[in-house]
């Protein structure tokens, strides 16, 4: 029986700039397994209850956007201040995309892309 999700695995091309990014959004580095074998290193971040694993490599293609493939279309995170969130974000040099009301449940959002442009939506 599936007790909850374990870990979010996501590809990512330089180090730095994903580990920035997701530690703008409150995710901490706790573990690093550089693999030379395999040309990549993998960062284990937590926060929020939930656990990123980041595969940081140069050796995948860019991340096919526009138009959408089919597969894993955009993470969501559940915000308590999507106002400060957003702040914070755009004190940091990122883009979050304007707040706007979900058309279904009438909440506010919005998105903002990591540093290999997966889509992030924040939802209060």
């Amino acid at each position: 029986m599936i007790r909850g999700l374990h870990h979010i695995a996501i590809l990512c091309s330089d180090r730095e700039a994903s580990l920035r990014f997701y530690e703008t959004l409150g995710f901490d580095l706790y573990e690093s397994h550089p693999r030379p074998e395999r040309l990549d290193e993998i960062l284990m971040l937590r926060g929020h209850g939930i656990v990123l694993e980041l595969f940081v490599s140069k050796n995948n293609p860019p991340r096919v956007s526009n138009p959408e493939a089919y597969g894993l279309r955009h993470l969501a995170l559940a915000v308590d201040a999507l106002d400060e969130l957003v702040g914070t974000l755009e004190h940091a040099g990122y883009q979050p995309e304007p707040i706007r009301c979900d058309t279904f449940t009438g909440e506010q959002m919005t998105f903002v892309k990591d540093p290999d442009g997966l889509p992030i939506e924040l939802h209060e």
